[in-house]
């Protein structure tokens, strides 16, 4: 064998052991490498002498656990061989043991990890064998896309090898593996949560990605997962889809007869909006997740009697609209000129926001910023593809102000002093601001002199 200048990497030996373990890593074979130095102790109690012995470097593991019966292997004896896979990982959080010989051959062990925000960096980590022989780590044409945020191993001899992928999509076998695999993981989880569904719910925060993932890319695994899928309220508490449909149906249905379920994607800056929720004795759920835009508007499509509403999206009296209204306290005349003072100052400071008067409970916030449904959920969506949406237009939000607050019906009309009523008004606007936490840089400085100001 000749080695040319630039392939003098691969007569190092890390290099070598590298190319070993990747793809001889479980051969049915015993694959030597050079030898290794083992320590042995010879004689008994004091004449015991420690001596060092030169013995062959067995590279693999010619019987691995995915060959085993799932009845040969403990619950240690898949934590090891899942440390063997991905050393210096966490422990999964459980596994499933595939092993079936008809209608195709397939055996295998696919773990559940622990999943962050980031799923991207999760992907590509099945390893699919033939025999015991590494064929590859994309399986993207096998499993759903979904599947691929499992770990762990997939053996078979009845997937085709170096065809297109045209043509695996279109084999019939992988077909059949696909469906099985998914059907298999479904079961799995089901199974979760009918035994333990306590335990189930402590791993939610952990299942939740895959599971919606799942739900979002894969008809019949939507289907099986309405069952075990859950959502989880401000409080900590845990409902299926159906039993959080029927805890809130009573109140937060609106005048169209539709669900809303209200929820928040960040319970510290929404503590406001969630307490002003919670007044009126409704429900917010926790919608945090990097995928939660696409999951919802699933829910969505799929049940047709719901729809998502974040609690900054309107004020709280319009997040369940219903045939209601309350009366201001101001004549017309004078929510005009409280609109006007408003408006000069939002007009002046920014672009893309717009000022409305509400008659509000005097107990509401006097000035708050929403941000309409619709348009911020195109903008998270399409930024989550890497897509840009309008060319960097500005966010849409409506500065609200509660005509029936005493601070703005009382104080702020009858306040004659021109410059102490604007400055009234920048005031509270910041607050505003403040609360959907918009108030950044030279601004926050000022605002935060101000209010050391007022209290010398």
């Amino acid at each position: 064998m000749h080695i040319n200048e630039e392939n003098k990497e691969f007569l190092e030996e890390g290099r070598v052991q590298q190319l070993l373990s990747k793809y001889c890593k479980f051969l049915p074979v015993p694959i030597k490498f050079g030898t290794k130095t083992e320590t042995i102790y010879e004689g008994e109690g004091e004449e015991q002498e420690e001596k060092s012995i030169e013995v062959d470097n067995i590279i693999n593991n010619t019987s691995p656990a995915w060959r085993k019966q799932p009845t040969e292997l403990t619950e240690e004896d898949y934590k090891n061989f899942y440390n063997e896979l991905h050393p210096f990982s966490a422990p999964p959080l459980f596994w499933i043991h595939l092993n079936i010989d008809f209608p195709f051959n397939l055996t295998g062990i696919l773990y559940f990890p622990k999943l962050g925000n980031n799923f991207e960096a999760q992907k590509n980590k099945i390893q699919l064998y033939c025999n015991q022989v590494y064929v590859t780590d994309d399986v993207k044409e096998i499993v759903p896309e979904f599947l691929t945020l499992l770990h762990g191993v997939i053996d078979s001899p009845d997937i085709p090898l170096n065809v297109s992928r045209s043509y695996l999509q279109s084999d019939t076998n992988v077909k059949k593996i696909t469906g099985y695999i998914t059907k298999k993981v479904a079961e799995k989880l089901g199974d979760l949560y009918k035994k333990d569904r306590k335990i189930y719910e402590e791993k939610w925060s952990d299942l939740n990605v895959f599971v919606k993932y799942g739900m979002i890319s894969d008809e019949k695994f939507y289907d099986r997962a309405t069952k075990f899928a859950l959502v989880k309220n401000a409080k900590g508490e845990n409902f299926t889809i159906e039993e959080y449909k029927e805890k809130v149906k009573e109140l937060q249905t609106d005048k169209h007869n539709k669900i809303i379920l209200l929820y928040t994607n960040n319970v510290v800056d929404h503590d406001s909006f969630i307490k002003a929720c919670e007044n009126r004795s409704y429900d917010v759920l926790i919608m945090d997740n990097i995928i939660d835009n696409h999951y919802m508007q699933q829910l969505e499509q799929k049940l047709g009697d719901v729809t998502f509403v974040r609690v900054d999206s309107d004020t709280v009296d319009q997040l369940v609209q219903k045939d209601e209204s309350q009366e201001s306290v101001l004549s017309e005349q004078e929510q005009e000129q409280v609109k006007g003072l408003f408006e000069g100052l939002v007009n002046e400071k920014t672009m893309g926001a717009s000022v409305a008067l509400k008659a509000l409970s005097p107990d509401d916030q006097p000035v708050v910023i929403t941000r309409p449904e619709f348009m911020r959920r195109m903008k998270e969506m399409q930024a989550l593809q890497g897509m840009q949406f309008g060319d960097g237009f500005p966010d849409a939000y409506n500065v609200v102000v509660n005509t029936n607050h005493p601070i703005v019906a009382i104080k702020l009309l009858q306040e004659e002093d021109e410059d102490t009523r604007k400055g009234l008004v920048q005031y509270l606007y910041n607050l505003a601001l403040l609360n959907q936490n918009m108030l950044k840089g030279s601004e926050l400085t000022a605002f935060i002199n101000k209010s050391l100001g007022l209290l010398k």
